[in-house]
C-alpha cells in the first residue's frame, strides 16, 4: 500500500472501494462516459476510466451465491426478504390490505430415487436411527449418499432436477384449474374474479435433488391491490394445492424404448401463514416464511449437496476439486447424458454443476409485489440523497449521452484487495431477515 500512497492516490482508492460496499469480485470496466447539453453542446459531465483512482470504473459484480461474494449475496438475501415481506404484510407500493388475502406456505419435495442415510426427525422419527443402522451427526458427510450406490438411479435423479422447472410450470397451470373446479368458476372466467400469486425458492437437498418451497396467495382480479370473493379462503387454496400435485406430471424424453415420467414427491406441506400477532409458537409466521425464502435465495448446490458452483468446461475438471463421491457421481451422470440427442434441449453439460438443474432459483408472478429492480432502484436514489448528490439527473429531452464500456476483467488486484479489506467493514447479516 505504500506505493499506493506515494502516488497520492490513496485517498481517492478509498473513496472508490468504500462505494463497493465490500464487494470481492467486482468487474473492471474501461471507457468513458460524457453528457452534453443537445442544444448548446456544452458538455455537463464527463467521467473517462483512466482518471479514476483504481485506473478503471469499478462495478459491484451483484453475484447472489454467498460462495462467491458474501456482500453481493447478502444484498441479494435482504432484497429477497422485502421482496417477500411486502407480498405478505405490504409496503413497498403493495397495499397493506395484502395481508388480508388467503396465503399458504407449501414445500414441494422430490421423488426418491434410492435410499440415502437420513437423520429422522419429528414425532415419528425421534430416536429412531437411518437404516444403516447409525445416528448421524449434522455434520455428517455421509447424509445424504445412497445407502447403495451401485443400486441408486443417477440417471433419474439427474433428469428430474432437469425437468423440476417444467414440473412447476405445469403445477401452476394445475392449480388455477383446481381453484376455478373448487370454486365452481368456468376456467376462462377464473382471472376476472380471483388470481393466484406466488413467490417461491429452490432448495437443494443433501442428496442433491430440488425442493421448491413457496408463498402461493389468492388475490382479487386486479392482483395484489384487491381482494379475492369471500369463497377463496385458505382451506379452498390448501385442497386446490394438493389436488393440483397429485395430477401434476411431465413427460420427458424415451430412453431405452421407455417413456420417462416426473412428477412431485409423495411429502407435501402446506401451511397457513399467519401474523407474528396471532402466533402461538406453532404457526409459520410472515416473517419467518419471508427469511426462510431469503436465506435460501442465495445458495446453490455448492451448499447442501456439496457440489461446484461454476461451470465446468471439461470434465477432467473434476479432479482438481474436493467434493463428496455423491456429487461427482451425479455431475458425472450429468455430463454423460448430455452427449445424448434426445436430450440436447436439457443442456445437461453446461448444467452439469448444478446436478442437472437450470431453472430460476428464485421466482415469483408479477402481481405479487414488487420487483428486485424496483427496489435497487429505490436504494441507487436513497444512496444518492445521502451523498447529496441530485436525485434526477439532466433533463433526459435535453441531454445527449455518449458512453462506450468494455469488459476489462474481474476482481481487484492483490494490493489493492488489501486495501479493500482494510477500509471496509467484514460482511454482517441483517437481523431483518435472520432465522426461520
Amino acid at each position: 500500500m505504500a506505493s499506493l500512497g506515494s502516488l497520492g492516490k490513496l485517498p481517492g482508492l478509498v473513496r472508490q472501494l468504500t462505494t463497493l460496499g465490500g464487494c470481492s469480485r467486482p468487474v473492471r470496466l474501461d471507457g468513458h462516459r460524457t453528457e452534453v447539453d443537445s442544444a448548446t453542446g456544452m458538455i455537463l459531465r464527463h467521467l473517462d476510466s483512466a482518471e479514476m483512482p483504481a485506473g478503471c470504473l469499478l462495478v459491484r459484480c451483484g453475484n447472489r451465491r454467498a460462495t462467491r461474494c458474501p456482500s453481493c449475496a447478502e444484498v441479494y438475501r435482504q432484497d429477497t426478504f422485502q421482496l417477500i415481506t411486502a407480498g405478505l404484510r405490504g409496503g413497498k407500493t403493495v397495499p397493506e390490505t395484502v395481508g388480508r388475502h388467503p396465503r399458504v406456505f407449501a414445500t414441494f419435495t422430490a421423488p426418491s430415487f434410492g435410499p440415502v442415510h437420513n437423520r429422522p426427525t419429528g414425532p415419528s422419527g425421534s430416536g429412531r436411527r437411518c437404516r444403516c443402522g447409525q445416528n448421524h451427526a449434522e455434520d455428517d458427510p455421509a447424509l445424504g449418499s445412497p445407502l447403495s450406490p451401485d443400486r441408486y438411479d443417477y440417471q433419474g435423479a439427474v433428469l428430474w432436477n432437469a425437468h423440476a422447472p417444467a414440473l412447476w410450470s405445469r403445477f401452476m397451470l394445475n392449480l388455477r384449474r383446481e381453484v376455478a373446479r373448487l370454486a365452481g368458476v368456468a376456467q376462462r372466467k377464473l382471472s376476472t374474479v380471483v388470481r393466484v400469486s406466488y413467490a417461491k425458492v429452490a432448495e437443494y437437498q443433501r442428496r442433491g435433488l430440488v425442493h421448491f418451497h413457496a408463498v402461493i396467495r389468492l388475490d382479487g382480479p386486479e392482483g395484489n391491490t384487491s381482494l379475492p370473493p369471500t369463497w377463496a379462503t385458505v382451506d379452498l387454496l390448501t385442497d386446490a394445492i394438493h389436488a393440483a400435485a397429485a395430477r401434476t406430471a411431465v413427460v420427458g424424453p424415451e430412453l431405452s424404448g421407455e417413456t420417462t415420467t416426473f412428477e412431485f414427491g409423495s411429502q407435501l406441506d402446506v401451511r397457513p401463514i399467519r401474523t407474528a400477532d396471532f402466533d402461538g409458537g406453532t404457526q409459520i409466521t410472515e416473517r419467518a416464511v419471508a427469511a426462510y425464502i431469503a436465506k435460501y435465495a442465495t445458495k446453490g448446490a455448492e451448499g447442501a449437496a456439496g457440489t461446484l458452483d461454476q461451470r465446468l468446461r471439461l470434465i477432467g475438471e473434476l479432479a482438481q476439486w474436493d467434493i463428496p463421491v455423491h456429487a461427482e457421481k451425479m455431475i458425472r451422470t450429468a455430463w454423460d447424458l448430455g452427449t445424448r440427442p434426445e436430450l440436447a434441449d436439457l443442456k445437461l453439460r453446461a448444467w452439469a454443476h448444478m446436478l442437472g438443474f437450470r431453472g430460476h432459483f428464485s421466482t415469483k408472478t408479477r402481481t405479487y409485489s414488487t420487483t428486485l429492480a424496483e427496489l435497487r432502484q429505490a436504494r441507487a436514489e436513497w444512496q444518492r440523497s445521502q451523498s447529496g448528490a441530485p436525485a434526477t439527473g439532466p433533463d433526459e429531452a435535453s441531454t445527449l449521452v455518449l458512453s462506450h464500456w468494455a469488459y476489462s476483467g474481474i476482481g481487484l488486484t492483490p494490493e489493492l484487495a488489501r486495501l479493500a479489506a482494510a477500509v471496509t467493514p467484514p460482511v454482517k447479516r441483517s437481523g431483518v431477515a435472520s432465522g426461520a
